[in-house]
C-alpha cells in the first residue's frame, strides 16, 4: 500500500518553514534571557567544561573542543562552531570574552583566524562563573540531539551576561542587537533591583547610564539610550576618539585611538585613503595605519593649509568614524522572543538566579544531611564501640554484620553501611574529635541552608554578595565616554566646494542647468536651449557654493546644489528633473524658483486653487536625504485638480486673493499660521460651489488689475479692497451677466514697470516685463486668452481706473489705444 499523501504545496511549505523559523528562533539565533547565551555559545561552555578544558589547567586544541561539540550537542558544520568559539576569544567584541586562545584568532582589520587545528583554547576564569555548580542540579538538562546524554538549556550564570557581553544575530523574522555593558555598573544595577523591585528606568540609569564597547569611543544621545531601556528599541550615535597633533612646519595630524563597535578597521582607513585620493574634503595628504601591540592608531596626515576640524566633521559625517548604533534588545523568555526593556532583562536574570540559588542550597542541604546523619551514626557507635565490634565479630560476612546492627543498636541503613565500611584509624581520639567538630559545622551548615531556601532576604543577601565577589574580581574601568546629546555636525557646501561663478536656469517645463559666464556672455538670451513648447522661467547669476529650491505646481519642492547641476553651454537644453527624479509628474510644471544660500530667516506664503492658504519656513525645505532621487512636499493638495496659485517669500503684510467667478479678498498674513511643509493649510477664502482662486499677490502698490476670460482688462483702487480676515467671501469685483458672463482670467499688481503681453490662444498668455540679462523674470502662465489672434502688448499704468463691479474694457480696445500690435 502506498504512502504517498496529495497535499497543497502551499500547506507543507507553510508547516515546513514554520518548524524551521520556530527552530531556528528558539534554538539557534537568538540568546536566552537569563544566560545571554546562544544554543551553540552554551554548548561550546559546557563541552569544555565537562571535559576540564578550564582556565587552571593548560591550552588544549581548538579543533578537539569543536570536535566535542560537534559530537555529542551540535550537530552543525565545525565552521559555524568554530566562528562562535573564535567571537567569544576576540576583546574588541566581547566585554569580558569568555574563552582564551593562543594562536591567531582575527583581528580588528577583518583578518580571518587560523585554522583550528592551529590554534588552541581554554575556558577564561569568568566562564567559570557562568558555569558554577551546575553539577548541583542547578538548571534543567534536556537530551541532545541523539539521547546518548544530557546537556543544560541554561547556565547558572553568577553575573548578567547578556548585558555584560551582549549579542547580535538574526533568525526569521527577528534579529537582535544587545550592545556590551560595562560589568561594574550591570551589577550595581543589578544589586539595585535586588533591593528595590519597583526601581524605574531612570534609577537605573543612575547605576547603568549605557553600554560600553571594548573598543571605547564616545556615544551620544542619553535620551535615546533611555528610549532604549524603556523600549528595546533605539539608536544611539557612536564616534571615534580623535586628537589634534601638532607636527613640524606648523601642519597638524588627527589621530584615531578609538573606533566604533563591530567596525572593521582596515576598510575604515581605506575609506578615508578614498576621500584623500577623491578630495572630496581639502587638505589630507597622507593616512596611515600606526596600530602595534601598544594599541589601536590611526594618522590622518593633514597639508598645512588645511583646517583640522572641517576635515574631522567631514570624515565623521562620510566614514565609519562615526555610526549609528541600533538598539534591538530581542531575547528569550520562557521559549519565546520577546523586545525587551532593561527592567525585564535585569528581573529575569534575578529570578533566574534566585532559581539557581534555591535549587543549589536544596541539594546542599540534602547532602548535608545525609552526611550529618552518618556522622550522628558514627558518633554514637563510638560511645558503644565494644558491643558494636563484639557484634561484627560474631557476624558471619558483611550483610550479616549490617542486619545485626541495625537490629541491635538502632542503626539506620545508611548509618550501618557506615560502620562495616569504617576504617580503624578513623577510631582514634583525634578522629572522633574530628566528627564532633564535623557534626557542629554542618548543623551550622543546614541552619544557613534552610535560612537561604526559607528566607528570601537572606537568598537575596547571598545573591548580592556573590554579585559583589564578581565585580571584585574582573570589574575594569569604562571603556566608553557617554555624551548626553547628539552633536551635529554640520559642514558648509562652500567650504567642501570650490566657489566658481556660473550662471543657473530653469525652464517652465523643468530643464535645469548650469552655464559658465564665459558661454552665457557669447549668447543671446533668446537662444537658451529649450525645447519650441518651453520658456525660461528663471536665471540668475550665482556660486557653486549655492543651492536651488524649485516649487512646482502640484506642491512638491526640488532641491539642487548647483555644483551637482549638470555644467553645459547656454545653448544646450540641460538635463530633464524627471532623469534624475523618480515622482516627477508628467503634468508637473515648475512655478517658482528660489536661489539659496542657507535655510533659515525667510518664511513663505503658499495659496492652492482650491483655496488653501499657510505659511512655511525656509527651514522646511533644509535638504533632505533623498533629494537627488526625490521631491518633497511643500504643500498638501485637496483635491485631484488641485494645483498651487502662489508661492513666494513673505515681504509685505497684505494677501489680495481673487476668486475665477469674481471675488476679491484681502486680508493680513498675521491670520495665517505657519506650518509644516506637508500641512495642507487653512481656508484663504469661502468660496462658492465650482469657483477656484485664479490669482494671489501682496498688496504693494495703490492699484491691481483684472483680466477677464473674454478679452476685458480693468484697473481698480488697492482701497477698494479693504482689509478684513480670511475664509470670507470677499467683495465681487466683476458684474454678473445673464449670458456669456465674465469671468477671472488673470489679476495683478500695477506698479511703475508693470505692462501685459497678450498673446491668441494657439500659444500662451503672460505678464512680465520682458526678460533682459539685467532682470531676473519670473513669469506666470495665465494659458488662454482670444485676442484676435495676435501678440499685443500694454502698459497697465496707463489704464484709467474702473468701477468695482465693473467689467472694464476690451484688451484690444485698450491695446490699440495705447500699446503696440504686432502680427502673430
Amino acid at each position: 500500500m502506498s504512502n504517498i499523501q496529495k497535499l497543497p504545496l502551499e500547506d507543507i511549505m507553510g508547516e515546513r518553514f514554520g518548524r524551521y523559523s520556530k527552530y531556528i528562533i528558539q534554538e539557534r539565533a537568538l540568546p536566552d534571557i537569563r544566560d545571554g547565551l546562544k544554543p551553540v555559545q552554551r554548548r561550546i561552555l559546557y563541552s569544555m567544561n565537562k571535559d576540564g578544558n578550564t582556565f587552571d589547567k593548560s591550552y588544549r586544541k581548538s579543533a578537539k573542543s569543536v570536535g566535542n561539540v560537534m559530537g555529542n550537542f551540535h550537530p552543525h558544520g565545525d565552521s559555524s562552531i568554530y566562528e562562535a568559539m573564535i567571537r567569544m576569544s576576540q576583546d574588541w567584541k566581547m566585554g569580558e570574552p569568555l574563552i582564551e586562545m593562543h594562536g591567531n584568532n582575527g583581528s580588528m582589520d577583518g583578518d580571518p583566524p587560523a585554522a583550528m587545528r592551529y590554534t588552541e583554547a581554554r575556558l577564561s576564569e569568568i566562564s567559570g562563573y557562568l558555569l558554577a555548580d551546575i553539577e548541583k542540579e542547578t538548571v534543567s538538562h534536556a537530551w541532545n540531539f541523539d539521547d546518548t546524554e544530557k546537556e543544560p538549556t541554561v547556565l547558572p550564570a553568577a553575573f548578567p551576561n547578556l548585558l555584560v557581553n551582549g549579542s547580535t544575530g538574526i533568525s526569521a523574522g527577528y534579529a537582535t542587537d544587545i550592545p556590551p555593558h560595562n560589568l561594574g555598573e550591570v551589577i550595581d544595577a543589578t544589586i539595585h533591583m535586588i533591593d528595590h523591585p519597583k526601581a524605574d528606568v531612570e534609577k537605573i540609569m543612575e547605576f547603568l547610564p549605557g553600554p560600553d564597547f571594548p573598543t571605547g569611543g564616545i556615544i551620544q544621545g542619553k535620551g535615546e539610550i533611555r528610549k532604549a531601556y524603556h523600549t528595546g528599541k533605539g539608536r544611539v550615535v557612536v564616534r571615534s576618539k580623535v586628537e589634534v597633533e601638532a607636527m613640524k612646519g606648523g601642519r597638524e595630524q588627527l589621530i584615531v585611538t578609538e573606533i566604533p563597535y563591530e567596525i572593521n578597521k582596515a576598510n575604515l582607513v581605506k575609506k578615508i585613503d578614498d576621500v584623500r585620493i577623491n578630495a572630496k574634503v581639502p587638505g589630507i595628504s597622507e593616512v596611515r595605519d600606526e596600530s602595534d601591540r601598544e594599541g589601536l592608531r590611526i594618522a590622518i596626515e593633514l597639508k598645512k593649509e588645511a583646517d583640522s576640524q572641517l576635515v574631522l566633521n567631514y570624515l565623521l559625517k562620510n566614514t565609519d568614524l562615526q555610526v549609528n548604533y541600533n538598539f534591538n534588545m530581542v531575547a528569550i523568555d520562557s521559549m519565546t522572543p520577546v523586545q525587551t526593556g532593561i527592567l525585564q532583562i535585569l528581573r529575569a536574570y534575578i529570578k533566574h538566579r534566585e532559581e539557581v540559588i534555591v535549587k543549589r542550597s536544596q541539594f546542599d542541604l540534602t547532602k548535608a544531611e545525609k552526611r550529618l546523619h552518618l556522622v550522628e551514626g558514627l558518633i554514637r557507635m563510638v560511645s558503644i564501640l565494644d558491643e558494636v565490634v563484639a557484634t561484627i565479630r560474631a557476624s558471619e560476612n558483611k550483610a550479616d554484620a549490617k542486619e545485626n546492627i541495625k537490629v541491635s543498636f538502632d542503626f539506620t541503613e545508611e548509618q550501618a553501611e557506615a560502620i562495616v565500611t569504617l576504617q580503624l584509624y578513623r577510631l582514634t581520639n583525634t578522629d572522633i574529635v574530628t566528627l564532633q567538630n564535623e557534626q557542629a559545622e554542618l548543623e551550622q551548615r543546614i541552619l544557613e541552608l534552610k535560612a537561604i531556601i526559607n528566607d528570601e532576604r537572606t537568598l537575596f543577601n547571598l545573591m548580592k554578595r556573590e554579585l559583589r565577589e564578581v565585580k571584585k574580581k574582573f570589574a575594569k574601568a569604562r571603556r566608553s565616554e557617554l555624551q548626553d546629546e547628539v552633536q551635529t555636525i554640520e559642514i558648509e557646501a562652500s567650504e567642501l566646494i570650490v566657489a566658481e561663478d556660473t550662471v543657473v536656469s530653469v525652464t517652465r517645463s523643468g530643464y535645469v542647468k548650469r552655464t559658465s559666464p564665459r558661454s552665457f556672455a557669447s549668447s543671446a538670451l533668446e537662444e537658451i536651449g529649450k525645447r519650441d513648447d518651453d520658456e525660461l522661467l528663471f536665471y540668475a547669476n550665482a556660486k557653486t557654493t549655492q543651492g536651488l529650491l524649485i516649487f512646482t505646481t502640484l506642491g512638491n519642492v526640488i532641491y539642487r546644489p548647483i555644483h551637482e547641476l549638470a555644467d553645459v553651454r547656454w545653448k544646450d537644453i540641460g538635463e530633464h528633473l524627471s532623469q534624475s527624479l523618480s515622482n516627477f509628474a508628467s503634468n508637473e510644471k515648475i512655478l517658482y524658483v528660489r536661489l539659496v544660500d542657507q535655510f533659515e530667516g525667510e518664511t513663505f506664503v503658499v495659496v492652492t486653487k482650491n483655496g488653501q492658504v499657510k505659511q512655511v519656513d525656509l527651514a522646511s525645505f533644509t535638504p533632505w536625504r533623498t533629494y537627488r532621487s526625490k521631491s518633497a512636499v511643500y504643500a498638501k493638495m485637496k483635491g485631484e485638480d488641485d494645483e498651487v496659485v502662489l508661492i513666494c517669500p513673505v515681504e509685505f503684510a497684505d494677501l489680495m486673493v481673487i476668486s475665477e467667478q469674481g471675488y476679491a479678498l484681502r486680508f493680513n498674513l498675521d491670520d495665517v499660521p505657519i506650518l509644516g511643509n506637508k500641512a495642507a493649510g487653512v481656508k484663504a477664502m469661502n468660496l462658492k460651489k465650482g469657483d477656484v482662486i485664479k490669482a494671489a499677490f501682496f498688496v504693494t502698490s495703490n492699484s491691481w488689475y483684472l483680466l477677464t476670460q473674454r478679452g476685458f482688462i480693468k484697473r481698480m483702487k488697492t482701497e477698494d479692497i479693504p482689509v478684513t480676515s480670511r475664509a470670507n467671501r470677499g467683495l465681487q469685483v466683476l458684474r454678473t451677466l445673464k449670458t456669456n458672463n465674465h469671468t477671472v482670467f488673470a489679476a495683478g499688481l500695477v506698479n511703475a514697470t508693470a505692462d501685459l503681453s497678450a498673446v491668441s490662444k494657439e500659444v500662451d498668455l503672460f505678464t512680465s516685463a520682458n526678460p533682459t540679462k539685467e532682470t531676473t523674470p519670473q513669469p506666470q502662465i495665465l494659458e488662454v486668452a482670444s485676442v484676435d489672434g495676435e501678440l499685443h502688448d500694454v502698459v497697465l499704468t496707463d489704464l484709467t481706473l474702473s468701477e468695482r463691479t465693473s467689467n472694464g474694457h476690451p484688451l484690444s480696445e485698450k491695446m490699440s489705444q495705447v500699446g503696440t500690435a504686432h502680427l502673430k
